[in-house]
């Protein structure tokens, strides 16, 4: 083989070399980036520091937004992701803590809406609505775009209370795939609370027999939230 073929080969092989490595190093580079930004935000949620001395403590639940929690307590959403060195104002988990600096006052948000009757079909999300009369004399308000997920979204909609920790008569809310609830999720009302924390809950359209209610223990946990008036 001549010479000058020799050396045409040893640069195309190279040539090839370099351009495989320098995919690779830019693959690298962009999966760092991405795991590092997923890591910063992962770790921005779970890992933070107590609020100051005089801040309040929010403790974010499912359906929150960092504008809706900013409209609460009278700041903006810019001020709360700084002040919290949020990056992603647009990612906030349940059961985040939220600092709301000293002097923020939560304002004074209209009264929340009781409904006027029982429109839901026959089943879990009746069910609920149903007993949450029996025990308060009310009905929740919302009757569309109310598939049982959404409950907790619809609550915060029509001003009822929304929390993390479960009493007695309150509605739980499941979302979908969470403790035995299907893909639009499940509401049932909270009959006794236990003493590990846990509740027993009465449910329609749970188990084989869907038009029975039956009782059924949940746990507090992400995806579960209850609504109370």
């Amino acid at each position: 083989m001549r010479t000058d073929q020799r050396i045409w080969q040893y640069f195309q092989q190279h040539r090839v070399a370099s351009i495989v490595a320098a995919h690779v190093a830019v693959v690298g580079i962009v999966g760092l980036l991405l795991l590092g930004n997923l890591g910063m935000n992962i770790f921005g949620a779970f890992a933070q520091s107590p609020c100051s001395s005089g801040d309040q403590t929010y403790v974010v639940v499912s359906g929150d937004t960092l504008g809706a929690i900013a409209s609460r307590y009278k700041t903006t959403w810019q001020k709360l992701a700084s002040y919290n060195h949020i990056q992603n104002p647009n990612l906030i988990y349940v059961n985040e803590k939220v600092c709301i600096p000293g002097g923020s006052q939560a304002s004074s948000s209209p009264p929340p809406v009781k409904g006027t009757g029982n429109y839901f079909p026959y089943g879990h999300t009746w069910w609920a609505n149903e007993r949450y009369h029996q025990l308060h004399g009310i009905y929740v308000p919302w009757t569309t775009n109310s598939d049982a997920w959404a409950w907790t979204a619809r609550a915060h909609d029509f001003h009822w209370r929304v929390s993390s920790s479960p009493t007695v008569g309150a509605i739980v809310n499941l979302q979908p795939w969470v403790q035995g609830a299907y893909g639009l999720g499940h509401v049932a009302v909270v009959e006794r609370v236990l003493s590990n924390g846990d509740v027993i809950a009465s449910n329609m359209n749970w188990g084989a027999y869907y038009w029975k209610v039956v009782d059924v223990e949940f746990a507090p946990g992400p995806g579960v939230t209850f609504i109370t008036y």
